[in-house]
């Protein structure tokens, strides 16, 4: 199994860092724009460098046919997917690895703030083939 670099794994664990200031702070219960606006504020003030909401084309034999919304891609290498949800259900894990496939990354955290205790919430998800 690849792993990813250093570098990304170190942005992960910042990012894993920063979220966890944000449950921390609010706990679960809120809605995920909640969460999205509070990790945004928290990876600004840690000076993670981030997009949110980042734009992606969806291709097919080479041809655009949509666009899809990352709800953050971290200094250009990891994909970061928030939820507020009962559970990570299969159908988030195949998003992430659809959005790390089309993307051509390699890393993809998603992060569900509706847990008592984050880490409980936090799916790490590799891509190791780039088919």
């Amino acid at each position: 199994m690849l792993e990813p670099s250093p570098k990304v794994d170190e942005l992960a664990r910042r990012v894993i860092g920063a979220a966890i200031e944000v449950h921390r702070h609010l706990g679960p219960g809120f809605i995920e724009s909640t969460y999205q606006r509070a990790l945004e504020i928290e990876l600004q003030m840690q000076e993670i460098p981030h997009q949110r909401e980042a734009s992606m084309e969806v291709l097919y034999k080479g041809n655009t046919v949509g666009r899809s919304s990352l709800d953050f891609l971290v200094d250009r290498e990891l994909v970061v997917e928030l939820k507020a949800v009962e559970s990570i259900a299969p159908i988030h894990q195949a998003q992430v690895i659809s959005y790390l496939q089309a993307s051509k990354l390699q890393l993809g955290l998603i992060i569900n703030f509706n847990v008592p205790v984050l880490k409980e919430g936090i799916k790490r998800i590799v891509l190791t083939s780039f088919a």
